[in-house]
């Protein structure tokens, strides 16, 4: 079992915030609502590992380049980070080694919030 389980993006603005996501990752959401907070989950792959997780609107969700740092994987942070900029989002720091363990870089989304890529090569 992986030590993370389950994480949340707090988004201001639900429809664009998805269409980011969904075009920038080429993922599609399954929207819920629990209580006042809507929720957008990520597609959840059984027996893979990695965790999945959702943008997540209410209250007490703040955008933020603070806190806690989410690293998506993908296979080419370039590739990545042009659909990224192209949807609206923002590069903070371009692709850098982190030597064996592969790449990383962040981006800031629609929402104002840090989140981060990594890939192996």
């Amino acid at each position: 079992m992986h030590i993370c389980g389950w994480f949340e993006i707090p988004v201001k603005d639900m429809g664009r915030a998805m269409k980011f996501y969904e075009q920038s990752f080429d993922v599609s959401f399954t929207l819920s609502e629990m209580g006042p907070v809507k929720m957008a989950m990520f597609p959840m792959k059984e027996k893979e590992p990695g965790a999945t997780g959702a943008l997540v609107q209410g209250a007490d969700y703040k955008p933020s380049h603070d806190g806690c740092l989410l690293y998506f994987s993908v296979n080419s942070i370039e590739d990545c980070l042009k659909k990224i900029k192209d949807k609206g989002g923002k590069t903070l720091t371009d692709k850098k080694s982190i030597g064996q363990y592969g790449f990383i870089a962040t981006f800031e989304d629609t929402e104002g919030n840090k989140v981060a890529l990594h890939a192996k090569n």
